[in-house]
């Protein structure tokens, strides 16, 4: 899954700086340390533009996905099982923005890393975790909303709390998991031994990952994927038949036919519709990013850093978009960060205010 840190850099300017480079001609990371990273540094104005961006991105991240869940724990008409599914997507966003961009921010623009190796390690660990989260969430919110879509009114028995809390369970247990074993374990290294010896230096963050675990890495992304496609493809073909036969029924017949079915059948073509706006906008961020990396492992780590921290800086920026896209399309989400922002929420009673118009 992936993180700025989860990819073999071959990159020259990261190779041990002694005695291949004197102080006065090149800056190092840590200037009194031997076996120093090379540092390139930015000048100010661009150095300042890249801290605002990844700056920006990372406090709607974190601020963003923090109102999303409160706004669904607070609430009770919020309380379903598809909310707290979403609810755990915004928390895997939410720790995305917290642990693992800041970091990543510094990294990007003064390309060193000053966090110790201990947290190097731990920070590609949160980054692959949760990101594959985040897959898996989605994926599950995609099944979720084609059982609401094709049998609005046994939705509820078939999709309940605990059938909700098992997949959350299974996102994050198989994430953590994976990600901590693979790591910690060092199977991503095995067969580059003598290319990370050679390549580490005092201040680099950038970890090997060895072309079979380059793969199993992009089928835990494709795989994911695929059933999205497949369950949203069938979604809109089912709302796209709904609609073609209340069009064919023609307006006074449809009004006269407007019964609870049809009522909540619309409501679930709404937020499928919504979260499927969410699983495009994750999709184009992410895809780019898997591409290259499974065609950089094969082919040398041929990517030229920038273009990587470009591909990479996309993807993390998915963790921001979805409270964004919540607000567009959801009222009741706007009259909750509102409630929120105000102070509302920390009167009596106010876990009962009603959020949905009419």
């Amino acid at each position: 899954m992936a993180a700025d840190d989860d990819r073999f850099l071959w990159d020259q300017d990261s190779i041990l700086s002694r005695d291949l480079f004197s102080a006065t001609s090149v800056q190092l990371c840590y200037e009194n340390l031997n076996g120093s990273c090379v540092r390139n540094p930015y000048s100010p104005v661009p150095r300042l533009i890249l801290y605002a961006v990844f700056g920006s991105g990372t406090v709607l991240a974190v601020c963003g996905n923090l109102l999303v869940m409160m706004s669904i724990l607070h609430f009770r008409q919020l309380h379903s099982p598809a909310n707290f599914l979403v609810a755990s997507l915004a928390c895997a966003d939410f720790l995305v923005g917290l642990t693992v961009m800041p970091f990543s921010t510094v990294r990007s623009v003064e390309s060193c890393w000053y966090f110790g190796d201990s947290y190097c390690k731990l920070h590609s660990c949160f980054d692959v975790s949760f990101c594959s989260s985040s897959i898996f969430h989605l994926s599950f919110i995609s099944v979720d909303r084609y059982i609401a879509v094709s049998d609005p009114l046994l939705y509820p028995t078939r999709f309940t709390a605990s059938v909700s809390g098992k997949c959350i369970a299974f996102s994050w247990l198989l994430s953590i998991i994976y990600s901590f074993s693979l790591l910690y374990t060092g199977a991503n290294e095995a067969g580059l031994e003598d290319l990370v010896s050679a390549l580490t230096c005092v201040g680099g963050c950038q970890l090997a990952v060895n072309q079979s675990w380059v793969f199993v890495n992009f089928l835990l992304f494709f795989i994911p994927t695929l059933v999205m496609i497949t369950v949203y493809s069938k979604i809109f073909l089912i709302a796209k038949q709904q609609a073609q036969k209340i069009e064919r029924m023609g307006d006074q017949t449809a009004r006269a036919s407007d019964g609870y079915k049809d009522r909540v059948a619309k409501r679930e073509r709404k937020a499928a519709k919504t979260l499927g706006i969410a699983v495009a906008a994750f999709l184009l961020s992410w895809t780019p990013y898997f591409i290259d990396s499974i065609i950089d492992a094969f082919l040398g780590f041929i990517t030229p850093t920038y273009v990587y921290e470009i591909l990479i800086w996309i993807a993390y920026y998915n963790s921001a978009m979805n409270p964004l896209i919540y607000a567009f399309f959801y009222p009741w989400f706007r009259k909750a960060i509102k409630l929120i922002v105000t102070g509302r929420i920390l009167r009596e009673n106010s876990s009962s205010i009603n959020l949905f118009p009419g």
